[in-house]
């Protein structure tokens, strides 16, 4: 098994994710005029070009060693991106990341569970905080409750199972061809609802209830092609960032800079959307931010010489 690049993979995630908090923002505000079946269509439609080209400049490995697990990794992550985009109509940027970004906590203890990794009386504090954020920004039992809020966190918990995936069983995959297999789940995903929609014949009313779900394919001009455009550009640097990060590092240290999306987040939910997060909301970011580095922070004890990793 290859040492551990901690230094390398904490830089890729921090470029991945502040990339990503942008393009999410655009998905949003492209939100109320196409459907998320056309954004996967047609962000898709621009990424798999630049991938494959990658893949023959790089000349990375173009198969994959372990195909079923690649598949499952993907099915998750497209299960993350579809409740995450469903909820950005409904919620502001700001809550819906925080609601997704429990999913570092998720990971540490599925992580544990699932490979081996140990959890501390520290890490168990930090589980207790990460609930006690997510109580904040749902605010059950309150006016201000929303079940769209659930769909992030739903998101969260397959992102936590694929990021836990790609470091347990893809690790000796090539980043670029794991990202060649999701945009490909995305455009066979938005291409088959959208047709399966289509020959649905929803009612006018059905649709105008969840527009971005339900709704038609609509007519796309310039500025959402161009969009489009850069949507794949951005979404295939961060997938195949993310993927490289995962695999050169520990998931729990990794997991713990994936914070830098909250502050992002809620600076372009500002500049695009004037949106302000409530009192409840930042307190709820500041616990699942503090939640995520005590059950990510590694262990003070001293670790035998033959488990020490370089960075």
């Amino acid at each position: 098994m290859r040492p551990d690049r901690t230094v390398q993979g904490i830089a890729i995630i921090l470029a991945s994710v502040l990339t990503m908090a942008f393009a999410d923002a655009v998905v949003k505000l492209v939100s109320t005029d196409i459907t998320v079946w056309q954004v996967f269509v047609a962000r898709s439609a621009f990424a798999v070009p630049i991938i494959i080209a990658l893949l023959f400049i790089s000349g990375a490995a173009r198969k994959w060693r372990e195909p079923k697990w690649v598949l499952v990794r993907g099915a998750l992550l497209l299960a993350t991106w579809l409740a995450f985009y469903a909820s950005l109509p409904v919620l502001s940027l700001s809550v819906a990341a925080v609601a997704v970004y429990t999913n570092p906590i998720m990971i540490a203890l599925l992580s544990a569970v699932l490979i081996g990794e140990p959890v501390s009386g520290r890490q168990w504090g930090g589980v207790l905080l990460g609930f006690l954020g997510v109580i904040a920004i749902l605010k059950p039992g309150t006016d201000a409750f929303s079940w769209f809020t659930l769909l992030p966190l739903l998101g969260a918990a397959c992102y936590a199972l694929a990021m836990v995936l790609t470091r347990s069983k893809c690790r000796e995959e090539a980043p670029m061809t794991l990202a060649l297999a999701l945009y490909s789940s995305f455009f066979i995903a938005g291409a088959v609802a959208t047709l399966v929609l289509g020959g649905m014949g929803l009612g006018s009313e059905t649709k105008a209830a969840f527009p971005f779900l339900l709704g038609d394919w609509a007519p796309m001009g310039a500025r959402e092609w161009g969009l489009m455009a850069l949507l794949g550009v951005l979404s295939a640097a961060y997938f195949i960032g993310v993927a490289r990060a995962y695999q050169i590092a520990a998931p729990s240290v990794i997991a713990t800079f994936d914070y830098a999306y909250l502050v992002s987040a809620a600076l372009w939910g500002f500049v695009f959307f004037s949106e302000t997060p409530g009192v409840l909301t930042v307190a709820g970011m500041v616990l699942i931010t503090m939640a995520g580095l005590l059950v990510a922070a590694r262990s003070s004890k001293p670790v035998p010489a033959g488990d020490a990793g370089t960075e």
